[in-house]
């Protein structure tokens, strides 16, 4: 039987070869078989991560690694080495006719959901970040973002726990009530024990 490493490697290596979704486009951004108990969910790559080959590679991430950080203590790189990172859609969906970063079609969230599926099923995670609305909305009911950050929610035996997406396109999280919900919300992930153990306590 294999171990939970070698089913992760065989699972990120065929979703690397994922071709789906024939507007989305390739290649597939991933953060590596990385084997934990916490996993964090973005909405889908921008323009920057398929050329930089790692998710929230760009402006959004550096807000994100901020967060946690400050909050847990992580920096970039041992989150990154002991965080699985996932997306809802895991290709960059190309950009609007009218500017900015087009929002996955609901065909292509599906065609996407049965990575995620997977991956819960390997690492059997303590702990899902859901970041963002889109990502958000794939295990919690719809709701506004201040019904939602700051609160832990378990979730068919998981617990999730959300944050407002890192844009700088989103002024929520750097006004109330947003900027102490988020407080609030990295103060639960930071406490939570799968986080604790990934930061080595």
């Amino acid at each position: 039987m294999r171990t939970i490493a070698g089913r992760l490697a065989a699972h990120v290596h065929a979703l690397r070869a994922c071709r789906r979704c024939s507007h989305m486009h390739p290649p597939v951004v991933s953060g590596g078989p990385v084997i934990s108990k916490v996993i964090l969910v973005g909405q889908a790559p921008g323009d920057k991560e398929p050329k930089l080959g790692r998710p929230f590679a760009w402006t959004a991430g550096k807000t994100l690694f901020k967060w946690f950080s400050e909050a847990a203590g992580l920096t970039e790189e041992r989150f990154r080495s002991t965080i699985y990172m996932a997306a809802v859609c895991r290709c960059f969906p190309g950009k609007k006719p009218g500017g900015g970063d087009r929002v996955p079609s609901p065909e292509e969230v599906e065609n996407c959901a049965a990575w995620l599926e997977r991956e819960v099923e390997i690492l059997e995670p303590a702990l899902v970040i859901p970041v963002g609305k889109l990502a958000i909305g794939r295990f919690l009911p719809a709701g506004k973002l201040d019904e939602l950050i700051g609160r832990r929610f378990r979730v068919q035996g998981l617990d999730v726990i959300p944050l407002p997406h890192p844009s700088g396109a989103s002024p929520w999280h750097r006004m109330e009530p947003g900027k102490t919900l988020l407080r609030k919300a990295l103060g639960l992930i930071a406490a939570h024990p799968a986080l604790r153990r990934s930061r080595g306590d």
